[in-house]
């Protein structure tokens, strides 16, 4: 019975971390992420990384991926103009339609369906590639040539997703807002009407706000894939775990964070006024 007690209170002990274990797990995260976040950032303000691969990078994160963007924000521009159309030409609001779609896309569809898209094809990518590299002990043999994995393979996909995502989100906000012109002009708005609305009640900071925007999306992206195919395990299941957190993580970090960012930009754009 004394041996069952024992046992028990083995069991016990050893199960008694795992109540704070999500948060340890969440501050290991965190710390692990900013830590890499600042290495990236310390190597390309020294210039200390490969421009061939950041810029094959580049082409592979941000080109590669504007026609998925497009085609995503021309539909959903698309389904947006066909619902607010409708209901304000039927109230006499004809002249809202376009600024309402362009604002819009310049502060959230564009910059978050553009995040969304790159986080799922090419932040999937990146933790498979590297996650791939750790498995076969490819960053291992990096490192004895004295070659840090970070200098080789973070910094170049950091600085390229940062650098691309505003293209990208530009692309999204021309897209969406073509979409939703060719839309509300089947339910009788005109040409001249969407673009004058969009004159009207859209200005060049809220696409700036937009595009700042991208820039936090990209850093978030390239960090989160590396970090998650960095830390690969169990062989080739373990390659397909961390990029499925990859693309999860990702476009869970891209909806919270620009909840805290609207806010915040809303009330600096407030401020200086």
């Amino acid at each position: 019975m004394a041996s069952n007690d024992a046992g028990g209170e083995g069991a016990a002990a050893r199960r008694a971390p795992e109540g704070p274990g999500w948060l340890v797990v969440a501050a290991t995260f965190v710390g692990e992420t900013s830590i890499l976040a600042g290495q990236a950032a310390w190597l390309a303000m020294r210039g200390k990384f490969s421009l061939r691969e950041t810029i094959r990078q580049m082409a592979a994160m941000g080109v590669d991926s504007i026609p998925i963007i497009m085609l995503t924000c021309a539909a959903t521009g698309s389904v947006l103009a066909f619902y607010v159309a409708d209901v304000l030409v039927r109230f006499g609001g004809a002249g809202f339609v376009g600024g309402m779609i362009a604002l819009s896309f310049l502060l959230e569809l564009g910059p978050v369906l553009a995040g969304v898209m790159v986080a799922a094809r090419s932040g999937a990518a990146v933790a498979a590639e590297i996650g791939s590299m750790v498995v076969t002990e490819q960053i291992d043999a990096l490192r004895m040539m004295s070659v840090p994995p970070v200098r080789y393979l973070v910094a170049p996909r950091v600085l390229a997703c940062i650098l691309m995502m505003p293209i990208c989100g530009l692309f999204a906000d021309m897209a969406g807002i073509f979409g939703g012109l060719v839309m509300a002009s089947t339910h009788g708005v005109t040409q001249s009407a969407f673009m004058e609305s969009i004159r009207t009640m859209a200005t060049h900071a809220d696409l700036m706000k937009g595009l700042a925007k991208t820039l936090w999306f990209g850093l978030t992206i390239a960090v989160v894939a590396c970090h998650q195919g960095l830390n690969t395990q169990r062989g080739a299941t373990g390659v397909g775990a961390a990029t499925t957190r990859s693309v999860v993580l990702c476009v869970v970090f891209i909806f919270v964070s620009d909840f805290f960012l609207a806010q915040v930009l809303s009330g600096a754009s407030a401020s200086m006024r």
